[in-house]
């Protein structure tokens, strides 16, 4: 389609010119647009007309994966500190804004990107826009907010331990990635954060938080011109408000993730139930098999008609929560089965996932399973696009983590063509591999064997 244009003025003088394009117009949902500022800014949106409130997210490419060793957990630090206040604002009117028209604001931190979010009425969405992008753009990281973070953060990490369902995933991707950045807990450690400085952080803060890194989108009852508009007029003034610059494409798939050999790792804790997770690699979130792996996700344990959770709970009784799951990165991947049962149960649970994950690799799946999970995979996504903050994220994630928006019903189709073999060919081969094991539970290194 011909691109249409929107002129303002940028930092560097003179006019700018930032570039508009419409990518779909789905008949699932609204129209997307994309706009590229002069800065490399980049503002996607869905227009809903049938909906009476906006979800307005900014997206930053940067994770706890982008962190050295000493500055672990630098991402989520930073992640806090932006609420405390900018210039404009301190941090009770960055909540009370918002929240005195009814909207909701939060954010979270991933191994490869951090969001900020609002949810507000459409009518209220330019003081969302300008609150949010107020705090990202210009926060002021005073000393004595890193203090009080740094202390809240704190918490956070010793709460985290206190939870050994949450512990035992990041115990399992420890077992697989070691020292490497996806192995490292995105809160970082009490060993990390408390050393570390508000110089260090508000390095990271100005080095990573630039206009191409930024994707902002946009979802419900909006106009795109205008949510534009609002923008550049949010950042003016700002670092974002930069020279002009081409936006920073999307991470690599390459080199690949150096994984550790299968291995055993186990937390010793008097917990009442064991928390168990038997995995290994898995795929990047580029490979074409994805959507493969989604079927054989769902069969295997997406859901209460899975087969480890018929086996496991359903037959046995054996384990409340038993669930299977791939996690995704731009050069890696985990494939795994999570358990949560007495520890008395743990060694009937082990030998009955991996016995199943050993009839799927040597038998595959049937026709009947297969035409099951792929309707999973194609409901479960449809209905997820029933709010706008499923749709907001849908334009960020695109952007950010594939450099492209797949149409609804191109990702619907990329389902339907999933064949038998494409799912028994990627199971033999990735539930083949060897499993790496993580433990949280009343037991020794010893009790266990991969």
């Amino acid at each position: 389609m011909a691109a249409s244009r929107d002129t303002g003025a940028g930092r560097s003088g003179g006019t700018a010119r930032a570039v508009t394009r419409t990518l779909s117009d789905d008949p699932l949902g609204g129209t997307v647009r994309r706009t590229v500022l002069p800065s490399g800014l980049r503002v996607l949106t869905e227009a809903i007309p049938a909906m009476r409130s906006v979800s307005f997210g900014i997206w930053v490419a940067v994770g706890s994966r982008d962190e050295t060793g000493p500055q672990a957990g630098a991402a989520h630090f930073l992640e806090h500190l932006l609420f405390k206040g900018t210039h404009k604002r301190n941090a009770l009117e960055i909540s009370s804004q918002i929240e005195a028209v009814g909207g909701e604001t939060n954010a979270f931190t991933t191994k490869e990107y951090t969001c900020y979010y609002a949810r507000v009425l459409d009518e209220d969405l330019p003081l969302a826009i300008d609150v949010m992008c107020d705090l990202v753009a210009d926060s002021l990281l005073e000393p004595a907010d890193v203090e009080t973070e740094r202390g809240v953060i704190l918490e956070e990490i010793a709460m985290h331990d206190d939870e050994p369902g949450d512990e035992v995933h990041d115990l399992f991707a420890r077992a697989v990635y070691g020292d490497h950045p996806l192995g490292r807990l995105i809160s970082g450690t009490e060993e990390t954060v408390t050393p570390m400085t508000r110089r260090q952080i508000q390095s990271f803060y100005r080095r990573r938080y630039t206009a191409p890194q930024i994707v902002i989108a946009a979802a419900g009852n909006l106009d795109h011109a205008t949510v534009v508009k609002l923008v550049r007029q949010a950042v003016r003034g700002t670092p974002l408000d930069s020279d002009p610059a081409t936006p920073a494409p999307h991470r690599e798939a390459t080199p690949a993730v150096r994984t550790r050999l299968a291995t055993t790792v186990v937390e010793p804790k008097e917990t009442e139930q064991a928390h168990v997770i038997l995995g290994c690699p898995g795929i990047d979130r580029i490979d074409e098999r994805r959507f493969a792996l989604g079927v054989l996700n769902n069969v295997l344990g997406g859901g209460m008609s899975s087969r480890l959770f018929q086996e496991i709970r359903e037959q046995r009784g054996l384990a409340y929560s038993v669930y299977s799951y791939a996690s995704q990165y731009a050069d890696s991947g985990l494939f795994a089965v999570y358990a949560g049962c007495a520890p008395g149960k743990v060694d009937e649970v082990l030998a009955l996932t991996r016995a199943e994950l050993a009839r799927v690799a040597a038998e595959g799946l049937t026709e009947a399973e297969v035409a099951r999970g792929k309707g999973m995979s194609k409901g479960s996504f449809v209905l997820g696009l029933e709010d706008t903050g499923s749709r907001m994220s849908r334009l960020a994630k695109g952007e950010l983590l594939y450099g492209d928006l797949m149409p609804v019903d191109e990702l619907l189709r990329r389902v339907d063509e999933v064949t038998v073999e494409d799912v028994n060919v990627l199971a033999a081969e990735l539930l083949s591999r060897p499993m790496s094991l993580a433990v949280v539970g009343p037991f020794g290194a010893g009790d266990f064997a991969v």
